[in-house]
């Protein structure tokens, strides 16, 4: 017998209408932890409601949580009364929450904060123990899943960002049981290259128990024993996970931390560029300060130079000997003024010259100079001397007291 084909539409609400017939999913109470909680801006919370080996969505809407008293969060263990439907839309059946009970911290979370508490106190989250992030890594490790977005989008900010970068990734599983082992593996096997410079691990957001990988102790004490530097990046800005505590450098998302470690290349070229341009100025600063240096030591040698100095004593020597030959010629003028001078009151005073001008030396018999009549006698011999020749004469008369003048 063949029977018609029933749409999609048609099948969701068969299934509805079965689950709301049934006595124990119309009136039902679940307990589990909460995660993957939403509270959406409509005032709805979508969530889940999970346990070791399952998960259930849940949808609580507005109407029905204000009757909740707490704050709703990851990791909380709670007991949900409600009922069990189908939302025709998408096919899935989910959990209508009306009432919500604390039952108590959730186990995954219980156990995130015990293994916290151990490593804080063992001293693995010492900032004092963190290591430096290179500058500018020339080979970067990436320990994540080969498939996710989380390593599409550090690819492509390395790339953006710093393209002379090299990337070596160690592709793990991110999640499950295996997750931890595979993530401690690849650590281990970039942290004993020599090339790697520093290692980004983590994954793209999740709930609590998806992170949780990154919230195992055998990645906590990889971490924590690295030798190269670690950027922890799992995750959205608020989750946290032990690695995140252990790393070098916690990342609030993978895009994040592929920008922490590595500089914008176009930026360190302009700031190469103005260095370059700020040293050459200080060259040329420099160089025309020595210039100007060079030039002070210059005037200094030939100021204190010996030949300089020397030549300048020949200078004063010759201005010496020069003053020395003006004073002689001056004192010679003046001296051959002065003797001149006397040359002429000698000559004036010359008995030549009173003899030129009609006067005559009268001298006794004995030569001597006759210059008074109280010399003379009657009688007396006289040498008359005149220009021209001398004559003798005799004294007949003397008379004293009168001047002659020649006249009778």
């Amino acid at each position: 017998m063949t029977t018609k084909p029933l749409k999609v539409s048609e099948v969701n609400n068969y299934i509805k209408k079965i689950f709301a017939g049934d006595w124990l999913l119309s009136d039902i109470k679940v307990e589990g932890e909460i995660s993957n909680f939403k509270h959406h801006y409509s005032g709805h919370m979508y969530f889940s409601l999970k346990d070791e080996r399952g998960k259930l969505k849940c949808v609580m809407f507005k109407s029905d949580n204000r009757s909740v008293n707490f704050e709703l969060e990851d990791g909380l263990k709670v007991v949900i009364t409600g009922y069990i439907s189908v939302y025709e839309r998408e096919g899935d059946y989910q959990l209508y929450a009306k009432k919500i009970e604390k039952s108590g911290v959730g186990d995954l979370f219980q156990a995130f904060e015990e293994l916290k508490n151990k490593l804080e106190k063992e001293g693995l989250f010492d900032i004092s123990i963190k290591k430096e992030i290179p500058p500018m890594p020339k080979k970067i490790g990436v320990v994540t899943s080969s498939t996710g977005a989380a390593i599409r989008d550090i690819i492509n900010v390395i790339k953006r960002r710093f393209p002379i970068a090299d990337i070596l990734i160690y592709p793990v599983l991110v999640q499950g049981v295996q997750a931890p082992k595979e993530i401690s593996e690849g650590l281990i096997y970039l942290d004993n290259r020599e090339d790697i410079d520093v290692i980004i691990t983590g994954r793209g957001g999740g709930s609590i128990e998806e992170l949780f990988a990154f919230n195992d102790e055998l990645v906590a004490r990889t971490i924590y024993n690295m030798n190269t530097p670690v950027v922890s990046a799992v995750g959205h800005e608020t989750d946290f996970t032990i690695a995140d505590f252990v790393a070098d450098l916690r990342a609030p998302t993978p895009s994040a931390a592929a920008e922490l470690i590595t500089p914008e290349l176009n930026k360190l070229k302009e700031d190469l560029y103005n260095k370059f341009i700020q040293l050459n100025r200080y060259y040329h600063y420099i160089l025309e300060s020595q210039n100007k240096n060079l030039e002070y030591i210059k005037k200094d040698l030939n100021y204190y130079n010996p030949v300089n100095q020397i030549l300048d004593k020949y200078q004063i020597l010759d201005n010496l000997f020069r003053n020395l030959i003006m004073l002689m010629e001056t004192n010679i003028e003046k001296n051959k003024n002065k003797i001149e001078n006397l040359y002429s009151k000698i000559d004036y005073l010359n008995p030549s010259s009173s003899l030129e001008r009609g006067y005559t030396i009268v001298l006794d018999e004995n030569g001597k100079l006759v210059p008074s009549l109280k010399e003379l006698s009657v009688d007396d011999t006289l040498n008359l001397i005149f220009k021209d020749g001398m004559v003798n004469i005799k004294v007949v008369k003397i008379n004293k007291g009168e001047f002659y003048d020649g006249r009778e």
